[in-house]
């Protein structure tokens, strides 16, 4: 019988089917924690988000998987194999960054040829894999031009033949849509689910973006001071967020501070702080203490006046 993983969800999960894992993992910086007790379940062939603000350590963290940062407490698995001694080179990962960090003195082709070069691989095998990888981005008409002569989305697609062409178990995304205009981006990030779609490898992206990540992920985590608070598929983060940060990050909400005053069989009642009187249907997550100080959402959509 394979061993199970527990996800922050409660589903449990095959060892055997997860491509990613990190294990209560700690990154310090000055003493101070970047990354917090962070612990991760990332599962064959999914599409998987770290979404938070600026400076909660989500760009780290992705950094520690791809090995250009070290944990300093804590382990991380790329499929069941630990990563401690491991050099970025040797692991089983790709990145597109958001500068995509092409080199602007060789062409199209030759930036993507370049880590098989390092490789040392056949000419034809050079050859057949970076046709392939042009072919997937729909690049091989540029083959030619340099970096200077592609506009922004074209430099995207180059930037992902390059880490396509390495054939990587888990492709890590560090913000790729950051620096196109909201038009590409919203064909970029079309074009992105569709090659998940084809090509059935583990992404892994990290953004600040709230509709990028419902839109693309199927499964979300949210990132806040170093630390995760909830890990959900989209719609379980927006409908159902474990913390006022979650609810406030994640769209638009109106937060009423108050405590329980009563308990019934599908509903509590609250008594907010400014005197209202809010009744919220019960889930399991729901408290269901008496005089239990809570917080309740509501989003703008959800409101009907009569």
């Amino acid at each position: 019988m394979a061993q199970t993983a527990t996800h922050n969800q409660g589903e449990k999960v095959s060892i055997e089917s997860l491509d990613v894992e990190l294990l209560n993992v700690f990154k310090f910086f000055d003493q101070e924690p970047a990354v917090h007790g962070v612990d991760l379940d990332i599962k064959q062939g999914e599409f998987f988000s770290i979404l938070g603000p600026s400076g909660c350590g989500k760009t780290t963290t992705l950094r520690l998987i791809a090995g250009f940062e070290q944990a300093d407490a804590g382990k991380i698995l790329i499929q069941g194999r630990s990563m401690t001694h491991v050099p970025p080179y040797r692991r089983p990962v790709n990145t597109v960054f958001q500068s995509y960090a092409l080199f602007n003195h060789l062409n199209v082709w030759e930036n993507v040829a370049f880590g098989l070069r390092l490789k040392k691989l056949r000419r034809a095998e050079i050859e057949a894999r970076v046709q392939e990888a042009l072919a997937l981005v729909q690049m091989e008409s540029l083959r030619s031009r340099f970096p200077s002569q592609l506009s922004g989305g074209q430099q995207q697609r180059v930037a992902l033949a390059r880490a396509l062409v390495n054939r990587p178990a888990v492709l890590l995304l560090d913000e790729p849509l950051g620096a196109l205009d909201l038009k590409l981006r919203k064909q970029m990030q079309i074009e992105l689910a569709n090659l998940h779609k084809d090509l059935g490898f583990t992404f892994i992206m990290v953004t600040h973006d709230q509709e990028e990540a419902l839109s693309l992920s199927d499964r979300i985590a949210v990132m806040n001071k170093g630390k995760i608070e909830q890990i959900g598929t989209p719609s379980e983060i927006y409908e159902q967020p474990r913390t006022p940060f979650v609810a406030d990050f994640i769209g638009d909400t109106n937060l009423f501070e108050g405590q329980i005053i009563e308990l019934e069989a599908l509903s509590v009642q609250v008594l907010t702080k400014t005197g209202q009187k809010i009744v919220v249907s019960r889930t399991l997550d729901t408290p269901t203490t008496l005089s239990q100080e809570v917080v309740v959402s509501v989003r703008p959509e959800k409101i009907q006046l009569s």
